[in-house]
């Protein structure tokens, strides 16, 4: 009888791990994004004075704007992408501390165009003053996944 049960315990907990990866498995999209293709933004970008741009592949170019400037945390802020010589079906923005994780905060942006993406996000405060952010536009278009990393520092 001790034995059954042991087994009966065993097999559970096999079960148990094999479910968590499985489920593991389906969610990872969701917190590492996907992409077909990175593309580093141009040089000197600082999303606190200005849009900062990217230039892809096939002379198409992303512009990314976070506003109010200087960007603030616990305050909502507009985002904007646009695009120029590639039209998209989908944009998100994931915005990522680089050095500590500040949970899932991924908007997605609601198309005016296929060219032109707006919505909002709110950084969270970090209780250690100031922090390094990464916002990552992911772009879908057509069969092609984009990504594009913005970094920039937030806080008090």
């Amino acid at each position: 009888m001790m034995i059954r049960n042991s087994l009966l315990v065993d097999s559970a907990m096999v079960l148990a791990l094999i479910l968590i990866g499985a489920v593991g498995y389906k969610l990872s999209p969701l917190l590492l994004p996907k992409a077909d293709l990175f593309v580093q933004p141009d040089p000197g970008c600082d999303l606190h004075r200005a849009a900062c741009t990217a230039t892809l592949p096939e002379g198409g170019r992303l512009t990314f704007s976070l506003t109010p400037r200087p960007i603030p945390v616990a305050e909502p802020l507009d985002v904007e992408v646009i695009l120029e010589g590639l039209g998209a079906e989908q944009v998100k923005v994931d915005f990522a501390g680089v050095e500590m994780s500040m949970g899932y905060n991924r908007p997605a942006l609601r198309a005016l165009t296929p060219y032109r993406h707006v919505g909002q996000a709110t950084l969270p405060v970090c209780v250690t003053g100031r922090m390094l952010w990464q916002a990552t536009v992911l772009v879908e278009s057509g069969a092609q996944r984009i990504a594009v990393p913005f970094r920039f520092e937030a806080g008090h």
